[in-house]
C-alpha cells in the first residue's frame, strides 16, 4: 500500500522504521508536528520523525493543523491508501481522515478500551496494572473509540518505570502496526468494535499532578515516582525548593518515621510516607544535575528529622 506515516516523538521511530524495512508498502511521506524550540539555545529543531524521513529521502509536512488547506490538497495529491499514525499530537479532522481509503490507523498504547487518552502507559504505571499492551485501531472522530484490528500485550515489571515499558511498547507495537497494514492490504483483517465495558481515561499528567504526597502508602508514592519517570518527572519540595526524584525502593525495616520525614546516613535516605518508609533513589535540585540521594544530602547538609514535601 501507499502510505502516508504521521508521527513526532522518538518513540514513533521503531514503527516508521518497520515499515519503511517492510519491502510490502510505500511510505511516501509523513506528517509531523512543526520544528519547536529546544535545548538552551532555544534554537529550532524538527522532530524525531522528521529527522528520520529526512535521512531516508522522504517528504515531510509540517501542518500547524491538520484541518489547513495547503496540507488537506497535498495529502490529496499524494493519495495515500491508509495513513498509520503513533503519537502525532494532533486532533485530525474530518476532511482528513477521509482521504485515504483505508482511513488513519493509530498505534495506542494499551489494551483498549482501557487507558484511552495522551498518557496510558504513565497511568498504567501508576494505576499498578500487572499487564498492558498496544493496540491498533481504526482513527475516529471520538477518543481512541475507532473499531480496534490487532493487540499485542505485555507484562508491567515490578521496578518499571514508564520510559522503560514505553520502550518496550514502541518496539513491540512498531511490528503490531506494520503487520496491520499487511493484513488491511490483504483483506483478511477486519477491524472489531471495541466493547463498551473496560473504559478507563488517561489524560495527560501535568507537572502538579507529578508532586508527590508524602501521606500516600508507599506502594501509591513508588508507582507515582514510576510511572512519571521520566516525564514530567516526580518532584517534592526540600527546604522550599523544587527537588525532582527518581524512583524510590521500599523500606519497611525503617520505622518510626512521620510521612515526609528523613533519615539520613551515610549511604541512604530514607522518607516517611502514610505506610513505610521509602529510600530515595537519584535525585536532582533545581540548576543541579542527577546525583544519589545520599550525595545530595551531603552536599546540602540536609540533618535526620528535616522533612520533605514542605
Amino acid at each position: 500500500m501507499r502510505l502516508v506515516f504521521a508521527g513526532t516523538p522518538e518513540v514513533a521511530l521503531p514503527a516508521l522504521d518497520a515499515l519503511l524495512a517492510s519491502g510490502r508498502h510505500e511510505v511516501a511521506a509523513v506528517v509531523t508536528r512543526p520544528d519547536a524550540t529546544a535545548g538552551r539555545g532555544r534554537k529550532l529543531l524538527a522532530s524525531p520523525v522528521a529527522q528520520r524521513a529526512e535521512e531516508a529521502g522522504i517528504e515531510v509536512l509540517k501542518p500547524a493543523r491538520p484541518r489547513d488547506e495547503d496540507f488537506l490538497v497535498r495529502l490529496r495529491e499524494i493519495a495515500p491508501d491508509c495513513c498509520p499514525v503513533v503519537a502525532y499530537g494532533a486532533l485530525l479532522p474530518r476532511t482528513a481522515l477521509d482521504v485515504p481509503r483505508f482511513g488513519w490507523v493509530n498505534l495506542h498504547f494499551s489494551l483498549l478500551p482501557a487507558w484511552r487518552g495522551a498518557a496510558p502507559v504513565q497511568h498504567a504505571v501508576m494505576a499498578g496494572d500487572e499487564v498492558t499492551g498496544a493496540s491498533t485501531f481504526l482513527i475516529e472522530e471520538g477518543l481512541d473509540s475507532g473499531p480496534v484490528y490487532g493487540v499485542t500485550t505485555e507484562l508491567i515489571k515490578p521496578a518499571d518505570t514508564s520510559g522503560d515499558l514505553l520502550e518496550r511498547l514502541a518496539h513491540s507495537g512498531a511490528g503490531l502496526l506494520a503487520a496491520t497494514m499487511d493484513g488491511i492490504e490483504s483483506g483478511e483483517l477486519t477491524a472489531r468494535q471495541q466493547p463498551e465495558e473496560g473504559v478507563s481515561l488517561a489524560p495527560k499528567i501535568t507537572v502538579e499532578h507529578a508532586r508527590v504526597d508524602w501521606s500516600a502508602p508507599a506502594l501509591r508514592v513508588d508507582r507515582l515516582v514510576r510511572g512519571c519517570t521520566p516525564a514530567p518527572g516526580a518532584w517534592t519540595l526540600a527546604a522550599g525548593e523544587r527537588l525532582k526524584l527518581g524512583p524510590v525502593s521500599p523500606a519497611p525495616e525503617v520505622t518510626g518515621l512521620a510521612p515526609g520525614e528523613l533519615a539520613v546516613g551515610k549511604n541512604a535516605v530514607h522518607v516517611g510516607t502514610g505506610s513505610h518508609a521509602v529510600a530515595l533513589g537519584e535525585v536532582q535540585a533545581v540548576g543541579k544535575r542527577r546525583m544519589a540521594a545520599a550525595d545530595w544530602a551531603r552536599g546540602t547538609r540536609v540533618a535526620s528529622g528535616s522533612r520533605l514535601g514542605e
